[in-house]
């Protein structure tokens, strides 16, 4: 795998700092998630191909217990606002001096300066002010968040990997380290670059909802059908517009320019009216093999069975049954190869990490009897 041999310690945090750390395990990187002694019994939904260490890092001996792990380690990534590692005597000043080849991954809502650094904030929040969040939503409506995956996981998680990675290619050439900054409210503005590219162009003239790719234009919707589904359209191109038309049965001689705005309710309406009158799976049978860019509104389980899907080995089922997508991109020699075992118990690998990184067994029994460290191992079943 393409990170074979990269060794990573994840500080436990929400969302976007254990999907980003789950990234880099899929593609090979060897993952110990450092958990608190106060969340045993928590188990991360993001944990696939991890380790679990607890520390208790409210105490300077667990600091140093993971101050020895950075030493060795090629990637840190911590999920706290900016200065709650410094006062953990954690921050980057103290590892890279320790380790200078060390990556310091800071992965926080706001970013590492600027009145906002120390705020608490969610995903919709960090939309909201990279101006992605106006743009979402039905005309007339209040603006409407993408549930939590753009700035979640898209600007903060994937952005936050994709640093990580370019810094560790850029250590092959300098043989050193470096901090990367990545917080959800710039990275889901990057991840918008085409809306802000656009933003002056006829594309965004209209208000909120009324343009051609937020609902507005009726080629670009989702239509309900007899049987209570959905069809997607995306038939944006004059070409793909034309054998759109066809498939309903309409005639583009007795209907409005596809391009009259002001015609686009009633189009909207017209093409309601024709996607109720047949089931998605007839919809589907019309459709099927056109360039007419109209598909079903599949639900997660159907996108899981979907033959598409099924033919490229998109999805994963892991060894308790639970169906997940297949880590993408797909590389032709050293693709990912995630983990299919279950997600590990809090503090289940304390003792084998421990010795892997140079603690000596004394050392080990000492920290597990002053409770620096934790550990809770899985129950046979009988």
């Amino acid at each position: 795998m393409a990170l074979r041999g990269i060794s990573v310690v994840e500080l436990a945090g929400l969302a976007p700092g254990p999907f980003c750390g789950m990234v880099l395990a899929d593609f090979g990187a060897q993952v110990v998630r450092v958990d608190s002694p106060h969340s045993l019994g928590d188990v991360s939904s993001l944990s696939r191909g991890k380790r679990s260490l607890v520390v208790d890092l409210k105490q300077p001996r667990g600091v140093a217990v993971v101050r020895r792990l950075c030493a060795r380690a090629d990637v840190m990534l911590e999920p706290f606002r900016h200065g709650v590692m410094e006062k953990l005597q954690l921050g980057p000043e103290i590892l890279q001096k320790e380790n200078p080849r060390l990556i310091y991954a800071r992965l926080t809502g706001f970013g590492q300066s600027g009145r906002l650094s120390k705020v608490a904030g969610h995903d919709i929040n960090y939309l909201a002010l990279s101006g992605v969040l106006s743009k979402f939503g039905r005309s007339g409506e209040n603006p409407c968040p993408p549930l939590n995956l753009l700035a979640d996981f898209g600007g903060g998680g994937l952005m936050c990997a994709l640093g990580i990675v370019l810094a560790l290619f850029e250590r092959t050439r300098s043989g050193r380290g470096q901090v990367i900054d990545a917080n959800m409210v710039e990275g889901t503005a990057y991840l918008s670059s085409f809306l802000w590219k656009t933003i002056k162009t006829p594309l965004w003239q209209k208000p909120q909802g009324e343009n051609t790719l937020d609902g507005g234009a009726p080629f670009y919707e989702t239509y309900r059908t007899a049987d209570g589904g959905f069809m997607a359209v995306g038939a944006v191109e004059p070409k793909f517009y034309k054998l759109l038309l066809k498939g309903l049965g309409l005639k583009s001689d007795e209907l409005p320019d596809q391009m009259s705005v002001t015609d686009w309710p009633e189009m909207k309406k017209k093409f309601a009216d024709v996607f109720a009158k047949k089931t998605r799976a007839e919809w589907c049978q019309i459709f099927e093999g056109t360039d007419a860019c109209v598909t079903p509104v599949l639900t997660l389980e159907e996108a899981s069975r979907h033959d598409h899907g099924k033919a490229r080995g998109s999805f994963v089922t892991d060894v308790r049954q639970g169906v997940s997508p297949r880590p993408a991109p797909l590389l032709s020699r050293t693709p990912a190869v995630p983990s299919l075992g279950r997600d590990p118990f809090l503090g289940e690998h304390t003792e084998e990490i421990l010795k892997e990184f140079g603690f000596s067994q004394g050392e080990i029994d000492q920290l597990f009897a002053d409770k620096v460290v934790g550990s809770r191992k899985p129950r046979a079943n009988l």
